[in-house]
């Protein structure tokens, strides 16, 4: 059973404030705030969740949901590029006392973000294009981006001030190996990724 939301006041955040009611009114739809705009994602479908679920067999089996990490869906992440703004990723790896970093609005400090995961959706240039740039402001180290529109699986790395250093395209076939930063070994088989994806 689930909980109603619990609206917390708002009043000097009219955008979150917005948000918030947004995501009452649309059950199973991710709002997020970036850039000062009000992004909303409709539900994600089958293959876009089997494809998460997948994802996150290869981070479980490596250990990384343990005492001193966590593999979490959709938890929000506060971002450093609007004072409203926040973006909630697919999957994430997270430091194992991620609680004690809450910031609001259900958003935890980015520091302890290891890696995001984005798998995308009908609205995949946000996740190609906008998050690219606010999650390195953001300073996280890794960002996973499984692309079904191109068929590609994108590993970002040393974030920057105007996106990440190190862009990989990985083409079905190959195996990726994830950077030791995460916290452990992790491969992403990319065919076995997009095909779970395909809709």
């Amino acid at each position: 059973m689930s909980a109603a939301s619990v609206e917390q006041p708002h009043d000097d955040r009219p955008l979150i404030a917005e948000a918030n009611r947004l995501r009452d009114r649309n059950p199973g739809y991710r709002v997020e705030i970036i850039g000062g705009q009000i992004l909303v994602t409709p539900p994600a479908d089958g293959p876009h969740a089997v494809a998460l679920t997948d994802l996150m067999i290869p981070f479980l089996s490596a250990g990384l949901h343990t005492t001193d990490s966590k593999v979490v869906q959709a938890i929000g992440l506060w971002l450093p590029t609007g004072v409203e703004d926040f973006a909630i990723p697919d999957l994430a790896v997270v430091d194992a006392d991620y609680g004690d970093h809450y910031i609001e609005n259900n958003c935890y400090d980015p520091t302890v973000f290891r890696l995001v995961l984005e798998v995308t959706s009908s609205n995949y240039q946000t996740d190609l294009r906008t998050k690219v740039s606010a999650y390195a402001e953001a300073k996280v180290p890794v960002y996973v981006i499984v692309d079904r529109k191109h068929q590609r699986l994108h590993v970002l790395t040393d974030p920057a001030a105007d996106g990440y250093a190190s862009h990989q395209v990985h083409a079905p076939g190959q195996m990726v190996a994830l950077p030791d930063s995460i916290g452990a070994k992790v491969s992403l088989d990319v065919t076995a990724l997009l095909e779970a994806g395909k809709r």
